[in-house]
């Protein structure tokens, strides 16, 4: 029993999302409230978020080379989105720091054991399979429906004025 509690722990872990998709889709958040023109530098953005900067630099340097965000450089550098918030999508985020590959693959087991099925009364895939396909669909589906400014309307007054706030802090420090 300890070995099936053990398996299905793994199974579930290994369908988590690394924490790097949630600090992308957050950044990105904060950033459209920036003005356009206001780059936020990463050291800032792991500043608001209490994230480790080097780790965060990961997450970052993934949604630049995905076209989500621009980096720029220099004294006044930082950080911007690439395009309207209205234009950027979760799943965009979600895809750029973790990749497009499914998270549920069918390993057929069907096949194996004692009673395995042979290859040819496989050919249809088992409702455990179709299930899983359809629910990373719909998922999918919700992500690719959802835009960083769906996010920000939706986002509660609090925290969109705590940004706000400390966004205009740093806008007075410069």
């Amino acid at each position: 029993m300890d070995n099936i509690h053990n398996y299905a722990g793994s199974m579930m872990s290994a369908m988590e999302l690394p924490s790097t998709v949630e600090w992308g889709m957050h950044c990105c958040w904060l950033l459209a409230q920036t003005p356009p023109d206001s780059p936020l530098p990463r050291r800032r953005l792991a500043e608001f978020y209490g994230l480790p900067e080097p780790y965060l630099a990961k997450a970052l340097k993934a949604l630049v080379n995905a076209g989500i965000l621009v980096a720029t450089t220099g004294p006044r550098g930082g950080y911007l989105l690439a395009r309207p918030a209205e234009k950027i999508t979760a799943l965009d985020v979600v895809i750029a720091v973790d990749g497009d590959t499914e998270m549920f693959r069918c390993t057929e087991i069907r096949q194996r054991g004692p009673v395995g099925l042979s290859p040819g009364q496989c050919r249809r895939s088992c409702g455990i399979a179709s299930l899983m396909h359809n629910a990373e669909t719909a998922w999918r589906n919700e992500l690719a429906a959802t835009t960083i400014a769906d996010l920000l309307t939706s986002s509660a007054m609090g925290s969109r004025s705590r940004a706000t706030k400390w966004l205009g802090t740093l806008a007075a420090r410069s």
